[in-house]
């Protein structure tokens, strides 16, 4: 992993840097804080400056640190050239403006840009902008001239992956990286699609050669962290996060997954324990219908509202006297039932072992659209972390998630409060919340 580094690149020498030039100035100023700082000092100093060269420079700055409205000012006043149509569609792509951007990047070919990367750009605009057809016909169009160029791959990648075809995506970004090895996006999002396919190992290679080869890559970082720390080797997660606060030491996800793995390293995990605890539970969560009881017996469970086995233990007999036309002889029948696998009406108000799940009391569902509470949670846009402890959970949809409360979340495995805050905002951001039990 490099350590954090120094910017190299002045954008605002007399020569403007070329296109990779300034691409790897931006690396170098998102890698930490500090570069953060210095380049916006930069590019204050600079933005009073009125020559065609200082507003090209200082817009392509502007754009740098997301400053996205003043960088089109800028960028706009700046004289005719490349560099000015491509920054001009980056700026606009990213403000959403799709169409805008597709016609400078078009403008930019009469300047002399390259074709084949002019065309692959337009195929990230396409694609950001769902419109998936018209960026599977700019691939097509270039795909004899780009079948042995890294990016053309990438772009193909990127593209089949937004539409869900996983494996071919895959391919495509094994195929980028014969072609260039250190090509770090492509790294990135094979190693993602690993990470989510349960191919660890892979994962954590792909996301170990990223933060070898490039500056501090934070989503990199953080991910490998959370690999790591479901393998317990927390250790080697703490080092993933300390590069990451080295380097960035207010980044708040951060703080609060460095606080989870210091959490896990002192927590006892008794597998064997938990292998005991699903098997009770489903034994607990059988239903009652699967015994022959008599019709007396089950239609007076029934109206009780006891279903499970787990619901009967939790009851008393007493209890079950008390209910009109429940005699002793339904009472000996469920006895001998219970006593044939080992239970007892009470025992889990007697005794320590690990009760069964408790039924929940029916609640009307969150306020909300039935629509959004149908969607699947990969819509929440969550981070890996949180994904995989969901999957754990077997949540699915947006409504599985708003039934769960904040108790039941934390008690999965690994699951920390940097995920259950990321979720809970998530969800605020849609009118929807987890369960209260206010």
């Amino acid at each position: 992993m490099e350590p954090t580094m120094q910017l190299e690149i002045n954008l605002f020498a007399e020569q403007l840097p070329s296109l990779g030039q300034i691409q790897r100035l931006s690396e170098l100023v998102h890698c930490s804080e500090s570069n953060e700082l210095s380049f916006s000092q930069q590019v204050e100093a600079n933005i009073g400056k009125t020559s065609p060269k200082g507003l090209l420079a200082a817009g392509i700055g502007l754009y740098i640190l997301a400053r996205f409205d003043q960088a089109i000012g800028m960028l706009r006043k700046a004289a005719d050239c490349k560099e000015k149509y491509i920054y001009l569609a980056y700026t606009l792509r990213r403000m959403g403006k799709f169409d805008e951007a597709i016609e400078n990047l078009q403008k930019s070919l009469d300047f002399g840009a390259d074709s084949l990367s002019v065309t692959l750009e337009k195929v990230a605009t396409y694609r950001d902008a769902k419109n998936f057809d018209a960026a599977t016909k700019d691939l097509e169009n270039c795909a004899n001239s780009g079948k042995v160029n890294a990016e053309y791959h990438y772009q193909l990648a990127h593209l089949q992956e937004a539409q869900g075809l996983y494996d071919q995506a895959i391919g495509n970004y094994r195929k980028t990286l014969e072609l260039a090895p250190n090509h770090q996006r492509a790294l990135f999002h094979l190693a993602y699609r690993c990470d989510l396919s349960g191919d660890d190992e892979q994962a954590i290679s792909c996301y170990q050669q990223v933060v070898s080869t490039s500056p501090i890559y934070v989503s990199a970082l953080l991910n490998l962290a959370v690999l790591y720390e479901d393998r317990g080797e927390f250790d080697e997660a703490s080092l993933c996060i300390d590069f990451v606060l080295e380097s960035h030491p207010n980044h708040q996800r951060a703080i609060l997954f460095n606080k989870d793995i210091e959490s896990s390293k002192t927590m006892f995990y008794d597998e064997e324990k938990e292998k005991k605890k699903t098997h009770k539970d489903q034994i607990f969560e059988t239903p009652i219908s699967d015994f022959e009881l008599s019709v007396r017996s089950r239609n007076c469970l029934k109206r009780m509202n006891i279903v499970t086995l787990g619901d009967l233990i939790n009851t008393t007999e007493t209890e079950l006297l008390a209910y009109k036309n429940f005699g002793e002889t339904s009472l000996r029948e469920i006895r001998a039932l219970l006593e044939h696998k080992g239970l007892r009406l009470g025992m889990v108000l007697e005794t320590d072992e690990i009760p069964p799940p408790e039924a929940e009391p029916p609640s009307s569902p969150p306020a909300g659209d039935e629509g959004i509470l149908n969607k699947p949670v990969d819509d929440l846009q969550l981070c890996v972390r949180s994904r995989k402890c969901l999957q754990r959970l077997n949540i699915h949809t947006i409504g599985d998630l708003t039934h769960k409360t904040d108790a039941e979340l934390l008690g999965c495995k690994n699951f920390g409060v940097t995920s259950l805050n990321e979720i809970k905002r998530n969800l605020t951001n849609i009118g929807l919340s987890l369960r209260s039990l206010d």
